[in-house]
């Protein structure tokens, strides 16, 4: 009982890097959830109170600004009510604009624009037609109250803020009252109002109406991933951007012209990557971090002492054994647990098996192949006899054409002592070269160029590329050649007084696919050579029906193509065969 319930409680024990991980993390755990909550707590009050902070300095800050275009709107409005009263082509209505420019310093210009689009009454008595103007036309003729920015000829040039506020008369529109200040004065406003923020001033459309600093660099200021369109349609609102120069800053947006004018105001955080001011602060903060580094610091070396350095060692031993390695009988651990010796144990103990097994595996190959190679050699020597006792009957016949018919069997018998030949000699036998299998059967048959009694001599020529086959696709394929090579020999044209040649060839047609071509000369009469058998390959002799059975052997198509000058035989067929499975379906 007592062994059980230790061969339990040993199930349920934890490893020992996950004891150091759980027992230095529960004694730094309740400290570091309290530094941290408090820390964070800390750290949100001061972000709540830094943007309203930021929100109230923007509002003051824009404050004289705002009241600036407020009046000259309210202004606007005013004389968009008057100036249908008297008749705007008089100098009545220059001398009201004049008044208005007088009394009010921060204007620069104040004047009338009919439906027309021309310039009738102006504070400096200015006629012009404004068509031709494209920039201002839309604000001139949109029927609404438009605050915009341009720096026009006939008011000095200078950059103004204009307000442009539309005529109705009877309901119907008359054109539009226009006043307009200069940017200087809101740019001052912002510039001398709080010198840690900037100020920017825009439309609800995203340009730029004033800022403190208004220069080619004004658009720094702004945030990099928020547009001010964006911005104006959000509202009043505050958020941390980094600005366009790439510095960090806590941004505030106000609305002080409805929803048609905004301020944006920035300044640097109040307090950066969480730093808390103070020396209690910063301690609160890193001391559970600091712990928790030391902790794992500690951990890690406790493990890798005990553990992870011997893990290593045996994967360093596996690595070796994977490559080739067996000699590591004698490998030791440098002080290791228990434990970890009882794996480097068994892993000892299971390459000494796998290297026993593999020495087996390898005699039993060894001797397999030995064997195998004994039987092909067996088998060739017999043919070799049986080519031998035909040889001696062929001397022995008198008739030319059963010794005829006896050397196309010595032939046959021949080209499968090549094939058991090349096997016994062959480092793979997995695998044969056709190549060089077939440039032996042929060098047999073709001895010195000579293929008849007579001596006659035929030009052979072969182009055999390197080409792996199977064993069993071997025997067929080197009885299909020794067949095509003997009709090739009757049907070659030695009797018509030209040159006689064979062309043998064994080329790769596509990935898997072989093709063999034997092409001979071809006498002009299309007669077999002197005293040769008249068997030609597509009627009923022997010779054509031992191709067509070697070809349907290698699963191959056979296309026979006589000409008037050669004849042509092609053989394709696949490198391997297909599976019974492939068969039966």
């Amino acid at each position: 009982m007592r062994l059980r319930l230790a061969a339990l409680s040993g199930l349920w024990t934890p490893n020992l890097a996950l004891q150091l991980g759980i027992g230095l993390s529960l004694a730094i755990l309740p400290l570091g959830f309290v530094s941290v909550y408090q820390t964070y707590k800390v750290l949100e009050e001061r972000q709540a109170l830094s943007e309203t902070a930021l929100l109230e300095q923007t509002q003051q800050a824009v404050s004289e600004s705002r009241d600036i275009i407020q009046s000259a709107l309210s202004t606007a409005e005013t004389l968009a009510i008057t100036v249908s009263v008297f008749d705007t082509a008089e100098a009545t209505c220059d001398a009201v604009m004049a008044r208005v420019v007088e009394e009010s310093p921060i204007y620069s210009f104040a004047g009338f624009v009919d439906d027309a689009l021309s310039l009738v009454c102006a504070s400096n008595g200015g006629r012009q037609d404004l068509s031709n103007l494209a920039s201002i036309r839309s604000e001139l003729t949109g029927r609404r109250t438009e605050i915009l920015m341009h720096p026009l000829e006939f008011i000095g040039g200078i950059a103004t803020v204009s307000v442009a506020v539309p005529v109705f008369a009877a309901g119907q529109f008359r054109g539009t009252v226009w006043i307009a200040v200069p940017i200087s004065a809101l740019n001052d406003q912002l510039s001398t109002v709080v010198p840690d923020v900037d100020l920017v001033l825009f439309q609800s459309e995203g340009e730029i109406v004033a800022t403190a600093e208004f220069s080619d660099f004004r658009r720094s200021v702004l945030p990099a991933s928020h547009g001010l369109q964006d911005l104006a349609d959000t509202g009043r609102q505050t958020f941390r951007d980094v600005n366009q120069d790439g510095n960090t800053r806590d941004f505030a947006v106000v609305p002080i012209v409805g929803d048609r004018v905004l301020a944006l105001g920035s300044w640097e955080p109040r307090h950066r990557s969480g730093l808390l001011p103070g020396y209690e602060g910063t301690f609160a903060l890193y001391l559970p971090l600091a712990m928790w580094v030391i902790t794992i610091i500690v951990a890690y070396i406790g493990v890798n002492h005990l553990v992870i350095r011997h893990v290593r060692r045996l994967r360093s031993w596996m690595r070796l054994y994977a490559a080739g390695r067996g000699d590591l009988d004698k490998a030791r651990l440098d002080n290791a647990p228990e434990e970890l010796e009882v794996v480097a144990e068994a892993f000892r103990a299971m390459t000494r098996r796998l290297s026993e097994q593999e020495r087996r595996l390898e005699e039993d190959l060894n001797e397999k192949t030995v064997l195998l190679r004994e039987v092909h050699h067996r088998v060739k020597n017999n043919l070799q006899l049986i080519s031998s006792m035909l040889n001696m009957q062929i001397r022995a016949t008198g008739s030319l054409e059963a010794k005829h018919l006896l050397r196309r069997v010595q032939d046959r018998v021949m080209a499968l002592s090549a094939i058991h030949r090349y096997l016994y000699l062959a480092r793979k036998l997995s695998l044969v070269r056709a190549d060089k299998l077939l440039e032996d059967i042929i060098q047999q048959l073709v001895i010195v160029g000579t293929l008849d009694d007579r001596g006659r001599q035929i030009a052979v020529t072969t182009a055999l590329e390197p080409v792996e086959i199977s064993p069993d696709q071997s025997v067929p394929l080197s009885l299909l050649t020794t067949e095509a090579a003997i009709n090739a020999v009757k049907y070659c044209g030695m009797t018509s007084g030209t040159d006689a040649w064979i062309n043998i060839a064994l080329k790769a047609v596509s990935g898997d696919r072989f093709c063999l071509s034997v092409v001979n000369s071809r006498a002009p009469d299309g007669q077999p050579a002197e005293g040769a058998e008249v068997t030609p390959i597509d009627g009923s002799g022997l010779g054509s029906k031992l191709i067509e059975s070697f070809v349907a052997q290698l699963n191959g198509t056979l296309e026979i193509s006589p000409q008037p000058d050669r004849y042509e035989l092609h053989v394709v067929f696949p490198m391997t065969w297909p599976t019974q499975d492939e068969d039966d379906a």
